[in-house]
């Protein structure tokens, strides 16, 4: 078993039997396992996940997180200004670029 993935996997064992996850606990699954891990991973791991709910962490990995429910309400007060906005950009963009036509000369000429 890889070092690496050694610490994560016991804490999946913890969450999945409901025991509460910490270092020593960790440890002692890694220990078990044949695999000498440092103790600053293990408590680094268990500080990580203080207060979590790993199941809950697991069965939300596709959703996204956060992020749309801060935007949401931004959206909402922002309105049609908010909505406007590229639209703007846009317009800007384009009249640079029709801008250089004004010139006399392409690129290409």
């Amino acid at each position: 078993m890889s070092v690496d993935l050694a610490p994560t996997y016991a804490a999946l064992i913890l969450a999945d039997e409901g025991i509460e996850i910490t270092s020593d606990k960790i440890l002692a699954l890694t220990n078990a396992a044949g695999v000498d891990l440092e103790p600053i991973w293990a408590n680094l791991l268990a500080k990580a996940l203080e207060g979590k709910n790993v199941k809950d962490l697991l069965s939300n990995v596709g959703s996204g997180g956060g992020a749309p429910a801060a935007g949401a309400p931004a959206a909402a007060a922002g309105g049609a200004a908010a909505a406007d906005a590229p639209k703007e950009e846009e317009k800007k963009e384009e009249e640079k670029e029709e801008s250089d036509d004004d010139m006399g000369f392409g690129l290409f000429d």
